[in-house]
């Protein structure tokens, strides 16, 4: 499926972008406002990702990578977009804040691989939006900071959560109850992100990684993925059964014999994934 073209998959706050066949790049596209959030890209992220989840499942599962970026070179994402909540009521925060919730979940429970090109400021949300995705890159001039807390509020889209299991709870929480602005060197030593990439050479980089990881065997990443991500919360003995549960879900594929096949044949795999 071409994405890019297709009718339902058209969204007014996010533009797509087939990379190949296997390959999918969503670009936040609100540029005159640093790609914050409103309600609407909210909603948009929601549907793609739920839209991306279901089609994880179809015969022919495609893309199997998806690439997060913002557009223009100033922001990834600037958080909330703090015009549209200047004179919210409670009640319309709290719905807002509905939308906010069901887009952390559709992101963290897709079942693609979800990388980001952060091509810029990271404030807010956004930082919290990186700390979500499966791993990122930066370009060098990225900057990042949890500002919540400058507002009044906490981070509420899931950065008390993923923030600290990416960077480690006495890190997350200077860097939650501070709200200071960090690089992308820091981001990088900290591990909240896997590089710091030129800003001319990032996208490039991100589609490298994208296509090692479609190289391989579809239902062997997916279960990787899984297995990895599910098994975080769980003691060491719980998550080596759910890490063979996951093991024994590639064991009658197609594509583990295939890969055997093509080891010994000295050829390179042609994974269908199934």
């Amino acid at each position: 499926m071409q994405f890019a073209e297709h009718p339902s998959w058209q969204f007014e706050t996010l533009r797509l972008h087939d990379i190949s066949p296997s390959i999918l790049m969503i670009e936040m596209n609100r540029p005159e406002f640093s790609n914050a959030f409103n309600t609407q890209m909210a909603t948009d992220l929601v549907q793609c990702f739920e839209q991306l989840a279901m089609n994880a499942y179809a015969a022919d599962s495609q893309p199997g990578v998806v690439i997060l970026t913002g557009s223009g070179q100033k922001a990834f994402c600037a958080g909330g977009d703090l015009k549209e909540r200047l004179d919210m009521t409670d009640d319309a925060w709290f719905a807002q804040h509905l939308v906010y919730e069901r887009m952390v979940r559709a992101i963290l429970n897709t079942p693609q691989i979800v990388i980001g090109a952060i091509n810029g400021a990271a404030y807010g949300g956004g930082c919290e939006l990186v700390a979500m995705l499966d791993f990122s890159y930066a370009a060098s001039h990225a900057k990042f900071a949890q500002t919540e807390v400058k507002l009044g509020i906490i981070p509420g889209a899931g950065g008390t959560q993923n923030l600290t299991r990416a960077v480690g709870e006495k890190r997350a929480k200077e860097l939650i109850l501070t709200g200071e602005v960090f690089s992308a060197e820091q981001a990088e030593k900290w591990g909240l992100i896997n590089g710091v990439i030129s800003a001319d050479a990032l996208l490039g980089h991100v589609i490298a990684r994208a296509e090692a990881i479609t190289s391989n065997g579809p239902v062997a990443v997916k279960q990787a993925k899984m297995a990895i991500s599910r098994a975080q919360d769980l003691s060491l003995d719980d998550g080596l059964r759910f890490e063979i549960e996951a093991y024994n879900r590639c064991v009658s594929t197609q594509d583990r014999r295939e890969g055997i096949a093509a080891f010994n044949e000295r050829r390179k795999a042609e994974f269908k994934g199934r």
